[in-house]
């Protein structure tokens, strides 16, 4: 891993699991972490876990929930405010919520999280990750996008509700728009010095499914006991965030922190514009940042 003295990273959920390990891990490399989490005294928590484990960590907390669209154009305000660049930034705030409930834009809940907001923070951001030293867009998608067969575009601010698209779609189609955001955002960026990757970080023992419910939710604590921890799943956030491995290397999905190939849909190009130009819709930045 390269140093990052120097550097400012911002992680995305980062109050637990693989975004308190990321920052932790960032932190010690020297970097200075903008922890960006949805709960101010868990975040201000993971700080203070941070601090104790890395007693010369440089960390700050900001407070938004990625699911509402006005708290991540606060969040993008405040990072501008207080910072001049912007050398890493990880989207990996992330939610599964079986009941798919709507946000206060009325926008489908884990969709508007995984996707749609790290779109428009990403969007926001852009300005200072471009004065970065070689500045780099890390986002955690997930193998489970390979389940989407087929896009419900008519659906997407809904999560994908319709029978057709399958009520548990939600999850998998916002992994999935992950990686095509990933695809043409490195397209966007062509020239700019800015790299733009995602990843899938393995199976591994989080809260992510904290609000499965039913037979579902009684089995997944108990198949998450036998999986690997946090530390796990950062390192390839780590790596990519970090490592000088991949230096110029953008549009890419990786596993284990190596090459992987996605699904066929996840590198439809023309795909990948249309998602760009919708979630531009749904987020309002199409009509003015």
């Amino acid at each position: 891993m390269r140093t990052m003295t120097g550097t400012t990273c911002l992680v995305t959920g980062a109050s637990s699991g693989i975004g308190k390990e990321t920052a932790l891990r960032l932190a010690a490399l020297g970097a200075t972490v903008i922890l960006a989490a949805r709960d101010a005294a868990r975040g201000e928590a993971a700080r203070a876990e941070i601090q104790e484990r890395e007693p010369r960590a440089r960390v700050e907390v900001m407070t938004a929930d990625l699911s509402s669209l006005a708290q991540v154009r606060e969040l993008a305000a405040q990072v501008r405010a207080r910072h001049d660049r912007l050398d890493a930034l990880v989207n990996n705030a992330g939610v599964l919520s079986p009941r798919q409930p709507l946000t206060a834009d009325g926008l489908e809940m884990t969709f508007a999280t995984n996707h749609l907001g790290p779109f428009l923070l990403t969007s926001l951001l852009r300005e200072l990750l471009e004065r970065g030293a070689a500045a780099r867009v890390v986002t955690v998608a997930s193998a489970v996008h390979k389940q989407v067969r087929a896009i419900p575009w008519d659906d997407l601010a809904g999560g994908g509700r319709t029978e057709r698209a399958g009520q548990g779609q939600a999850y998998p189609l916002s992994k999935l728009a992950n990686i095509l955001f990933t695809a043409e955002l490195a397209r966007r960026l062509s020239g700019t010095g800015v790299t733009a990757n995602c990843l899938h970080p393995g199976f591994v023992r989080t809260s992510l499914g904290r609000d499965v419910t039913g037979v579902a939710g009684a089995i997944v604590p108990l198949i998450l006991r036998l999986r690997p921890g946090p530390v796990t799943g950062a390192r390839t956030p780590v790596y990519l965030a970090s490592s000088p491995e991949v230096a110029g290397v953008t549009g890419g999905y990786f596993v284990k922190c190596r090459p992987a190939q996605p699904s066929a849909l996840a590198r439809d190009g023309q795909a990948a514009a249309r998602m760009w130009a919708l979630s531009e819709d749904l987020t309002g930045l199409d009509a003015g940042r």
